[in-house]
Order: C-alpha cells, then sequence, then structure tokens
C-alpha cells in the first residue's frame, strides 16, 4: 500500500501516515504494560487492529493523524506520533506514544518537533495541547522539551471522561519563536 499524506523526515526518523504493515507495531505497543499504561492500557491485538484503522481512517477524513515512525537506520515501528482532534477533544492535540524498546532515545520529542512544525505549517493550527495524565512523568518532560507549559486540568469527551488528565500547550507564536 501507499501512504495517503506526507512523508516526513528528521535526522534519525521517518514519520508517514499508518499502513496495514504497521499492525505488529500497535499491537505491541498496546500489549506492553508500560508503553500501553497511559494510553488505554493493555489492549488486545483486536482491538490494536481498530486503533489501527481510527488513525487511517481519520487521515482519510480529517486530513491528518498521528504519523507511524520509523528507525530510519533499521526501519523499525517505533510509535505513532502527531496531530489529533477526535469529536470533543478539548483542543488540537499533539500526541506520542512509543514502543517501550525506543524510550530514553529522544525519538518522542524529534518526531513530536518535525509534526508540530507540519501541523501549524500545513493544518493551519495557531495552538497545540497535550493531554497529559498527572502521572506520566515522561511525556511532562517530553512537553517540556517541546516549549509546552502546564495549562491545568482538562476534560476528555464521554468515554474518556472519568480520565484525569492535565492540558500542557503553546502557541503557534511560540513555538516559532523557540524554533527561531
Amino acid at each position: 500500500m501507499t501512504s495517503i499524506g506526507p512523508v516526513l523526515e528528521t535526522a534519525r526518523l521517518l514519520l508517514r501516515p499508518p499502513l496495514a504493515e504497521d499492525l505488529e507495531g500497535f499491537a505491541a505497543l498496546m500489549a506492553d504494560p508500560e508503553s500501553a499504561r497511559f494510553i488505554g492500557g493493555v489492549q488486545p491485538r483486536t482491538m490494536a487492529w481498530r486503533n489501527l484503522c481510527v488513525m487511517a481512517g481519520a487521515w482519510s477524513l480529517q486530513g491528518f493523524a498521528m504519523f507511524s515512525v520509523l528507525e530510519k537506520a533499521t526501519g523499525a515501528w517505533v510509535g505513532r506520533v502527531g496531530p489529533w482532534k477526535p469529536e470533543g477533544w478539548p483542543g488540537t492535540e499533539l500526541g506520542w506514544a512509543l514502543l517501550r524498546a525506543h524510550w530514553g532515545k529522544g525519538y518522542a520529542t524529534e518526531a513530536a518537533a518535525a509534526a508540530m512544525d507540519w501541523a501549524f505549517e500545513h493544518l493551519g493550527w495557531t495552538d497545540v495541547i497535550h493531554c497529559i495524565v498527572p502521572e506520566n512523568l515522561a511525556s511532562q518532560e517530553v512537553a517540556r522539551r517541546l516549549g509546552s507549559r502546564l495549562r491545568g486540568p482538562g476534560q476528555l469527551p464521554p468515554p474518556l471522561d472519568s480520565v484525569r488528565v492535565d492540558l500542557w500547550g503553546q502557541s503557534r507564536d511560540a513555538w516559532r519563536a523557540r524554533r527561531a
């Protein structure tokens, strides 16, 4: 299959819309208790397939969604990173979730920065948020490295409305000033 959207390139990573061949990575992400801890918890392969289809469908319907992130050197699927705005979401989100084997390499920040550049430039977004569970210290650090700041508690739509999240974020102007 071919990708239905852009391919972004960083020094170490490729970001592209998800393809059916990414199922193994999606399934591995959702099968690992630590990787899945803050993104809905462990889910069976059948739910990983549905999540993959949701991302691919969002690309078709909205023209954006999270990218599949691949390591350039190996072609390995690293995780999913990118713009996200389901119905009822508290804002235009830039999110990330990586396989545990790729934590601590700076990949989340590298991929998120490329995706933020793209969202601000090509989607015309003027603001970005990150919905982060308060216990997710690693994602808070990624948000800080991106220049985002804690804005306060957020509210997700049903059926996620019982999940406590903090909203982190920044404006396009702040992002561009920081990148200059």
